[in-house]
């Protein structure tokens, strides 16, 4: 009989490691953003016009 309780923590085991790695890799992307200079790092919403021409894409 399979030891259910063995497969349980492997599977919680990893999925801990993969959330902790999304998390580790979304800082790393923010820290980057923050560093960047300002002009550089400005991002500008997207008009009616500009959200079709980038859903075409």
């Amino acid at each position: 009989m399979p030891d259910y309780k063995e497969l349980y923590l492997k599977l919680f085991r990893a999925s801990e490691e993969a959330v902790n790695h999304l998390i580790a890799a979304q800082q790393e992307c923010e820290e980057l953003y923050l560093s960047q200079d300002e002009q550089e790092g400005t991002m500008e919403p997207l008009t009616k016009g500009r959200a079709r021409s980038a859903e075409a894409e």
